[in-house]
């Protein structure tokens, strides 16, 4: 539990430190069944069929499952450890450590924080990143069109539930590409909430602290925004790939259905868009980057995405107590 403590800086960071102890969770049962297992990313033994079918979308996405789990464990301990520093408490979730891990061959049989098989993915972070139009700091209403609808409504798996998922191999491919889709939308949101978070810092090393951790963060999303073009570029798997065990989930080849450069798969690098106001030329950010809301806003869109279901009425008010708290710092003069 975490305890409360005098000072804004401690006050402001065990959000984050909260939101790195979540990623690491996520990012555990992804490297367990998909990723290296090794002494720096210790737990699981690998499942082959979902290692295989993510290695169709890039030869090396088992060694960047893993590092980016290794990241994110370093991230928490290091925001844990700076706490420890200044005499404020840690942030510790293991009493909510309780929600089933995978049946299937390779995941370690713990309790989890989070739930990667009844996920309902928003892909609109993929059309958002290419828009020169629109921005959501200046545009909150507008709707950016999902990549892949199919899920961003109902609940899917992104890591095989037991072993009966390792098959058909259109299947498991199906629940590969949920996983390349939601990579990215969990790195999109870590890569918006630092620097969301940073206009709030007045302490230059903790200033300091989110402008060194949120750039890997952006490297993450950057790499995860390539792999999921891959998932659907026709050029390796089958266009469009329908889940053969749903067939509200389909894959189609973005670069002709529907097509245009919203949806080219290519542009991986944030297209020029208004920033600020539109009396200013456009320019490549990374968006959103509203300071109102963010580390509430973080939290909505994790639990819009499934990955608490299952978890405590406790649960909920702690992240929701920790993100009113992030929230309500403000820069001091």
């Amino acid at each position: 539990m975490v305890a409360g403590s005098a000072g804004e800086t401690p006050r402001f960071i065990r959000f984050l430190a909260a939101a790195e102890i979540i990623e690491s969770d996520l990012w555990q049962q992804y490297n367990e069944l998909g990723g290296v297992q090794d002494s720096e990313v210790p737990g699981g033994s690998g499942s082959a069929a979902y290692t295989a079918a993510l290695k169709n979308l890039d030869g090396d996405m088992d060694q960047y499952i893993h590092d980016n789990t290794e990241d994110e464990i370093s991230h928490f301990l290091f925001i844990n450890a700076y706490l420890a520093s200044k005499g404020a408490d840690t942030v510790d979730l293991g009493q909510f450590r309780m929600l089933p891990s995978s049946q299937a061959t390779g995941a370690q049989q713990i309790g989890r924080l989070t739930n990667l098989m009844q996920l309902t993915v928003d892909t609109s972070w993929y059309t958002r990143h290419r828009s020169r139009a629109n921005n959501p700091d200046l545009d909150p209403t507008f709707t950016f069109p999902q990549a892949i609808p199919g899920l961003a409504k109902g609940q899917h798996p992104a890591i095989p539930k037991t072993d009966a998922d390792l098959l058909p191999d259109d299947h498991i491919q199906a629940i590969a590409n949920t996983a390349a889709f939601h990579f990215a939308f969990i790195e999109q949101g870590g890569t918006s909430l630092y620097p969301s978070l940073a206009q709030r810092v007045s302490d230059p090393q903790v200033l300091r602290i989110l402008l060194s951790i949120g750039p890997t963060e952006t490297a993450h999303f950057q790499t995860w925004h390539d792999k999921a073009g891959n998932a659907v570029n026709g050029s390796i798997l089958p266009s469009p790939l329908v889940d053969p065990k749903d067939s509200t989930v389909v894959f189609p080849n973005l670069n002709t259905a529907p097509g245009g450069e919203d949806f080219q798969t290519n542009l991986i690098m944030p297209e020029p868009c208004p920033f600020l106001s539109r009396k200013f030329p456009v320019c490549s950010i990374i968006r959103p980057t509203e300071t109102k809301g963010a580390a509430m806003g973080a939290v909505r869109a994790l639990t819009q995405d499934g990955l608490f279901i299952g978890q405590s009425k406790e649960f909920f008010e702690l992240l929701r107590d920790l993100a009113e708290d992030a929230d309500e710092a403000k820069r001091e003069q």
